[in-house]
């Protein structure tokens, strides 16, 4: 997914110029950082009050979590486009943005308990659990609302500043648990109390429904 952001950000920019040369500085490329990951971006100025935007972001990160009394170890991978309006009342920096997000934003989940651990409604040893496995995925499509400060077309210079903050939103994240290496792998009782804790995970994880966005970004305006 980086490869294809970076790929994109270069055929961007050697569309550009030509591209400006009509628009007459209606055209910006960026690079962002922040919680969606790195990033890529194009504007494009409607006029003084309205922007339209489109980019990508990648991350890999990893983190450590506990849910229901597992401790899991977590790797989060997100590889997102995004298409945005920001709309600019004043005609200044300050905007208003709403868009969407699409693609994969998820994490995996590896848990072995020390102790024994309660699994459902029993509670069971380590041997018998054995290692835990699943992911969490949010939903491939999640709108986007936000607001933030951009200078990039309010200025003489051809450098812009931008920084954003908002939420995505995303329907009951995707949940699934397996449980492997244990003694009771194959026992349907086990397996029962396995689908309950996987119910409980999804509970703990529906905050997830709610990523924040918070991005800071350089732009520049051909």
């Amino acid at each position: 997914m980086l490869r294809s952001i970076l790929t994109a950000a270069l055929l961007a920019a050697a569309a550009v110029p030509s591209l400006a040369r009509a628009q007459d500085g209606r055209l910006a490329i960026g690079a962002n950082i922040g919680t969606p990951g790195l990033g890529a971006e194009l504007q494009y100025k409607l006029n003084d009050h309205f922007v339209v935007r489109g980019g990508g972001d990648w991350m890999n990160f990893d983190h450590d979590h506990t849910y229901s009394g597992v401790d899991y170890s977590a790797k989060l991978k997100t590889g997102t486009a995004g298409a945005f309006v920001d709309w600019h009342p004043g005609g200044g920096g300050f905007f208003l943005s709403g868009g969407g997000y699409f693609g994969e934003r998820k994490a995996r989940l590896d848990g072995r308990p020390t102790g024994p651990t309660q699994i459902g409604d029993l509670t069971f040893t380590p041997e018998q659990i054995g290692t835990i496995r699943g992911g969490v995925e949010m939903s491939k499509t999640q709108p986007f609302l936000g607001l933030g400060w951009d200078n990039t077309f309010t200025r003489n210079s051809r450098w812009g500043f931008r920084v954003l903050g908002g939420v995505s939103f995303s329907d009951k994240p995707k949940v699934d648990l397996t449980a492997t290496d244990g003694t009771l792998a194959g026992d349907p009782l086990f397996q029962a109390e396995l689908r309950r804790e996987e119910d409980d995970v999804r509970d703990d994880a529906k905050g997830f429904k709610y990523f924040p966005i918070v991005q800071v970004g350089l732009n520049y305006r051909f």
